[in-house]
């Protein structure tokens, strides 16, 4: 089965930093698009940031563009999503999911894209 397991959440103050990690097995990891979404109480799961199998390409929020960078080591089975500047707006349930579809040509904004989801790691930024 496939495992998807997130780690690096915490507490930190508005403009602070966070680096995220997601370790996936049970599945050939360079061949699948990862992304990172997000869920704040109350609200739906949002696109926060996605990578191309090979790390080719990158998709972003508008939200988080130039303050979050994602990206991967293959050779690790790992995908991160660095936090910078962080926002109180940030806070949420951050999420890791692999793509359902092997060597899928766009990282997919769309969360039905992908079928193997992490259990989230929080993230809470304080004002």
């Amino acid at each position: 089965q496939v495992q998807v397991v997130e780690s690096g959440g915490g507490l930190v103050q508005a403009g602070g930093s966070l680096r995220l990690s997601c370790v996936v097995s049970g599945r050939t990891f360079s061949r699948y698009n990862m992304g990172w979404f997000r869920q704040a109480p109350g609200k739906e799961r949002e696109f926060v940031a996605a990578i191309k199998w090979s790390g080719a390409s990158t998709d972003y929020a508008d939200s988080v563009k130039g303050r979050f960078t994602i990206s991967r080591d293959n050779s690790k089975d790992t995908v991160y999503l660095e936090m910078n500047s962080l926002k109180p707006e940030d806070t949420a349930v951050y999420y890791c999911a692999a793509d359902a579809l092997a060597f899928r040509a766009r990282p997919s904004t769309t969360l039905s894209s992908y079928n193997s989801w992490g259990q989230g790691t929080q993230v809470t930024v304080s004002s």
